[in-house]
């Protein structure tokens, strides 16, 4: 068979390697599945790299994508640490982690859509190495300066340089705006997250371990955040006085949930509570990893956190939430209905993303604890 014989499948199964099924010759013999998922269809790839909640919040574009083009192959190209992030996820047909030999092989791919949500100069160099059709988000001009690829993101982009409009005019969401930059028709999907068997089978024996009771309403707290904004978290004194309020009442379970970066400081909040309290709270492990993770949080009813990664991955996990906020942006926070922000409506220094804060951390320390509990129980109620 000559080179310019050979009839190379558009299927999603093909890889030029080995056989999609044993003994099946596609080329010689043709493909003989039409059906729309193995068709590659419009090509697109979504480069959403950086802030773990950052890219479960993205997940939300993938409805609107097939929506959009029902027939088509997404890729996402992401960092390491967020690729479980996207695991298991029934929209992605592959998903490829930030380094030399993924970029090389996206680099010699033609889409017809390449999607940049970030607004770092590596993702952006990225998006005008990318060969496609047409580029939307974030790109780099000839200064090396971070610029709109396209109209649509003009709005995000001035956002990001204008505090007055991002602090104190927007009330947008996050959300409804990458989907203006994406040229997406917004419909207020939700994030995308999806257990595995395995996983699932897991938080059923995990449920039996604890006892779990499904008469009770399981409170969780997420009780820190990343390392780059320490100062989205509520103190350990904060904590604590929510747990033993909430503690006296008989029909609810506290939780405390986490990441590895959090483990001292839940043992901290553990350690800080009379023996009758720590009796009735319990402690998951935060150091099993990300997955490992949602499958604690998904015990919970209602989650109680920060601005943070738990947040979204609460969100995703379609619970009520209560999401306190103090340096970062309450508008850009899509909740669906499902919870209540909590803020300081007069700080005239809130928001402001500062990493260190010159005025005692005010946004945090003034927030009303005692209505966080009074939510609590108009929720468990409601149920």
């Amino acid at each position: 068979m000559e080179m310019n014989e050979l009839n190379i499948p558009k299927c999603k199964k093909f890889n030029g390697y080995k056989p999609c099924t044993a003994y099946k010759n596609c080329i010689e013999e043709g493909c003989n599945d039409n059906s729309v998922e193995t068709q590659i269809g419009t090509k697109l790839l979504v480069v959403s790299l950086d802030a773990l909640g950052t890219v479960l919040m993205n997940t939300a574009i993938l409805p609107s994508i097939k929506r959009k083009f029902p027939v088509s192959t997404i890729y996402w190209i992401t960092m390491p640490a967020a690729e479980k992030i996207l695991f298991n996820n029934p929209y992605i047909d592959k998903v490829f982690t930030w380094n030399d030999e993924n970029r090389m092989i996206l680099r010699q791919i033609k889409f017809d859509y390449a999607y940049n949500t970030d607004k770092s100069n590596y993702a952006c160099a990225f998006l005008n190495e990318v060969n496609a059709k047409n580029k939307l988000g974030f790109a780099l001009n000839e200064d090396g300066k971070i610029v709109p690829a396209n109209k649509s993101a003009l709005y995000s982009y001035i956002l990001g340089i204008d505090d007055k409009l991002k602090f104190r005019i927007n009330q947008r969401s996050g959300l409804d705006i990458v989907h203006e930059v994406l040229e997406l028709d917004y419909q207020k999907d939700e994030y995308v997250f999806e257990f595995t068997d395995e996983e699932k089978e897991f938080i059923s024996v995990y449920k039996k371990e604890i006892l779990y009771d499904e008469s009770k309403y399981y409170v969780g707290f997420n009780t820190g955040c990343s390392n780059l904004f320490p100062n989205k978290k509520m103190t350990i004194e904060q904590h604590v006085h929510l747990i033993k309020e909430l503690a006296e009442d008989e029909n609810l379970r506290i939780v405390l949930f986490g990441g590895k970066e959090d483990t001292e400081r839940n043992n901290q909040i553990m350690d800080s509570m009379p023996e009758e309290i720590k009796n009735k709270v319990l402690n998951t492990p935060s150091t099993l990893g990300l997955r490992r993770g949602a499958c604690f949080m998904s015990i919970a009813n209602l989650v109680i956190t920060g601005d943070s990664f738990g947040m979204h991955m609460a969100i995703g996990l379609k619970k009520n939430v209560i999401a306190w906020f103090g340096l970062s942006c309450v508008a850009e926070i899509e909740i669906y209905g499902r919870g209540e922000k909590i803020y300081q409506k007069d700080l005239e220094c809130s928001p402001c993303w500062k990493k260190i804060c010159p005025n005692n951390l005010e946004c945090i320390s003034m927030l009303d604890l005692d209505k966080i509990v009074l939510l609590v129980k108009k929720f468990a109620n409601e149920r």
